[in-house]
């Protein structure tokens, strides 16, 4: 069954995506663009994903902070850190 008529992208593909690692719409929408143009497939993205969907959502609801098969905690990067980058990057590239 289609889920983004815009793209052509079905629930197995979804699904697969979702096997492979993307658990969010936005995941799924770089992996195959799904959701990105008229946007009325997202909410049936969501339904497809679920709690079950994606093992790396289930440890993160868990408050486990190692992702799957990295066995280093990762998080985001603090505001401050990529603020001081960005004059260096900035002036790199001059």
């Amino acid at each position: 069954m289609y889920v983004c008529s815009c793209f052509g992208i079905t629930e197995q593909q979804v699904r697969e995506h979702a096997g492979t690692g993307a658990c969010t719409p936005r995941q799924i929408a770089s992996a195959c663009k799904a959701g990105t143009d008229c946007g009325g497939c997202v909410r049936r993205i969501q339904q497809l994903l679920g709690r079950g969907a994606c093992p790396r959502r289930e440890l993160i609801d868990s408050g486990d902070p190692e992702p799957l098969g990295t066995g280093a905690a990762t998080g985001p990067t603090p505001v401050a850190e990529v603020a001081a980058a960005v004059p260096v990057a900035l002036q790199e590239a001059a």
